[in-house]
């Protein structure tokens, strides 16, 4: 009999930490549902490095995630569309720029607050974006010496 009740607790135990790491992991990754977003885009010359799920942070914290990449056929540009976290209001002339985050670290979507008295409303379009900076392209320059066309 204690056999059955020692397999009974340890089966126990394996459940319990197995609900807490889903617990855990639903957090984590936003999935719980309960932080409400509203919708922002922006247009980008390149997105290197960044696709759906990309982190956008506004001071090194995440506030919100890409959720939408479409190419736009007329301008060749990528038409990005993200959520920010309600209650962080974001001046209208803020910028969104791609930055990485090291050498060999992955890129996300930073958001530079302007400084404007309006915010930006549900929906509206962040004009001022910088696009991601090549690696390839910096060291292609530092061999060649610059910019020779």
């Amino acid at each position: 009999m204690s056999a059955v009740r020692t397999e009974i607790t340890v089966g126990a135990a394996v459940v319990a930490v197995a609900i807490g790491f889903l617990v855990y992991a639903g957090q984590v990754s936003g999935f719980s549902g309960s932080t409400t977003e509203y919708p922002l885009t922006a247009s980008f010359r390149t997105l290197q490095g960044v696709g759906v799920g990309t982190d956008v942070r506004l001071a090194g914290v995440k506030i919100g995630a890409v959720t939408d990449i479409n190419l736009n056929p007329q301008t060749f540009r990528a038409e990005t569309e993200f959520s920010v976290l309600n209650g962080i209001e974001l001046p209208d002339d803020s910028s969104v720029v791609i930055a990485s985050e090291g050498l060999l670290g992955g890129n996300f979507v930073e958001i530079v607050p302007g400084g404007s008295a309006f915010n930006l409303e549900p929906g509206d379009e962040v004009m001022n974006t910088q696009s991601a900076v090549s690696l390839i392209s910096l060291l292609m320059k530092f061999v060649t010496g610059g910019d020779s066309e």
